[in-house]
């Protein structure tokens, strides 16, 4: 079960500035059935390419996917990567603020997979002596940070971040936090800092090998006062992560991972959805908890993939939070979005569901079979005052998402302040619209919109003795015959 409820927050709404080693990530997948006879190695008969982003690029397409805003900076060099990497990236509205560097190689990563293992890995690099001038990049950095809400520094020691003070400094100055996902061993350079994110290797290539996970707390506080940062958020891998920082109890989130497939770009992950939660005005603590999780979904997927927020809605109910389904208009539309892209066939109803009953369960559960998803969208307590009268509802609209939530058969709901859902159907444009047997078709709200769209608008017989009216009746009755007669 989960520390915390946690409910997703509009990350539409966060500006996030991430800063750092860009990279492309390339992918080659084939089938290796056969040893050479040139040498004990295997022969991969590549079938697919895929070229993905990587490193800070990755950090940034995390972030997008989830539907963020965000500025993403760093150093490309003037060659065919870096017009592939900006390829990748565009689809996802990222702004890129990259400095093309002259006799610099756009850094690429080439993974080759046989039967969807990792076989090797090739890097194409140059190293550079020299650090290069990036005061251009930086002022345009300033610039960008007049309107972040949070910074992502994506250090993989590769030069991006050469003047890292600098970057810590003047976001500090502007009261913007900064997250950083180190790799350089010197960690003083990241004084100022609010969250630094090593995994338990890097931890332990500065402060020396822990014992356990009291030995890692011990030696992260040492750290934490010794560099001037404020607090750490140490990766455990299968132990899960745990957050420190000076003055509060260190809190140990274990891991979510059901299946270890792929461990590639799980840190970018984590800072990723870190950022984005705390930028979208989660509490550091949530945050860190909904990082963990995402880093569950993460590691059992091949190669570095963005999140959405369908995938973290669905990792959220898979880790007992009955609340996870609820989504706003915006989350919901992503939602739907993603599952139309897989093929996946929405139906949708809804209903005030004050007190929640054997009819209504029926009658979802038939709903849900005419398709792949099922929305359920729910009248708020006012829209319920006016259609049912000032003594109802008897629940309030977040206890009834919730428990609706809860059903096996949900799988997203969402509150409506209106008096009828039409707009909200027209906007959703479900494949299959769905009312009660009581209801004729034209008398459904947003009947026309989805039959407008080539949609099924379909009643569902009720279950005969069940409604929400007769049993407040019941109820009242029942409690009338127990009262004591005054005579």
């Amino acid at each position: 079960m989960i520390t915390h409820k946690i409910v997703l927050p509009a990350f539409e709404k966060t500006r996030v500035l991430v800063y750092g080693d860009v990279m492309l990530d390339r992918y080659f997948h084939g089938d290796a059935t056969r040893i050479s006879p040139e040498a004990p190695v295997p022969v991969v008969n590549i079938v697919k390419i895929e070229t993905r982003p990587g490193g800070a690029a990755n950090v940034a397409q995390n972030i997008a996917t989830l539907g963020g805003q965000v500025t993403l900076c760093g150093l490309v060099g003037e060659d065919v990567y870096a017009t592939e990497l900006k390829t990748s990236l565009n689809p996802l509205n990222i702004d890129c603020r990259f400095l093309c560097v002259p006799d610099f190689h756009t850094i690429t990563k080439l993974r080759v997979l046989g039967q969807h293992q990792q076989l090797i890995r090739l890097d194409f690099e140059k190293a550079r002596e020299e650090i290069v001038n990036d005061d251009a990049l930086f002022a345009d950095y300033c610039e960008q940070l007049k309107s972040a809400q949070i910074v992502v520094l994506s250090d993989y020691s590769k030069g991006a971040l050469c003047h890292v003070e600098r970057l810590i400094a003047i976001a500090r100055k502007n009261n913007v936090p900064v997250l950083i996902d180190p790799k350089h061993k010197d960690y003083s350079r990241y004084a100022g800092a609010t969250i630094l994110t090593p995994n338990l290797k890097e931890f332990e290539s500065i402060v020396g090998v822990c014992r356990d996970l009291s030995h890692v707390i011990e030696k992260a506080l040492e750290l934490l006062h010794k560099v001037n940062i404020e607090s750490l958020l140490v990766t455990l891998g299968k132990d899960g992560m745990v957050f420190i920082k000076p003055g509060q109890e260190a809190v140990h989130f274990h891991t979510k991972a059901r299946d270890v497939f792929d461990v590639t770009g799980a840190g970018d992950t984590v800072i990723a959805v870190l950022a984005a939660g705390i930028a979208a005005g989660m509490d550091t603590i949530a945050a860190v908890e909904l990082a963990n999780i995402a880093a569950g979904v993460a590691v059992g997927r091949l190669g570095a993939q963005a999140l959405s927020v369908a995938d973290l809605q669905h990792a959220l109910l898979k880790s007992g939070d009955l609340s996870a389904g609820i989504l706003n208009e915006s989350q919901l539309l992503s939602a739907v979005n993603e599952a139309k892209k897989r093929g996946e066939k929405i139906v949708m109803t809804n209903g005030c569901f004050d007190i929640l009953h054997v009819g209504h369960v029926d009658y979802l559960a038939k709903a849900k079979a005419l398709g792949t998803r099922l929305i359920v969208a729910v009248n708020d307590d006012d829209s319920v005052r006016r259609l049912k009268g000032l003594d109802r509802p008897l629940n309030s609209i977040d206890a009834r998402m919730t428990v609706l939530s809860a059903l096996g058969c949900v799988d997203w709901v969402i509150p409506f302040s209106e008096d009828t859902p039409a707009r909200l159907v027209s906007t959703i444009n479900p494949d299959v619209l769905v009312k009660g047997g009581d209801y004729q078709i034209h008398q459904i709200a947003g009947h026309d919109s989805v039959l407008k769209n080539n949609g099924q608008v379909i009643t569902i017989p009720l279950v005969d003795g069940f409604s929400t009216t007769s049993l407040i009746r019941k109820l009242a009755r029942e409690s009338e015959r127990m009262l004591p007669r005054v005579t």
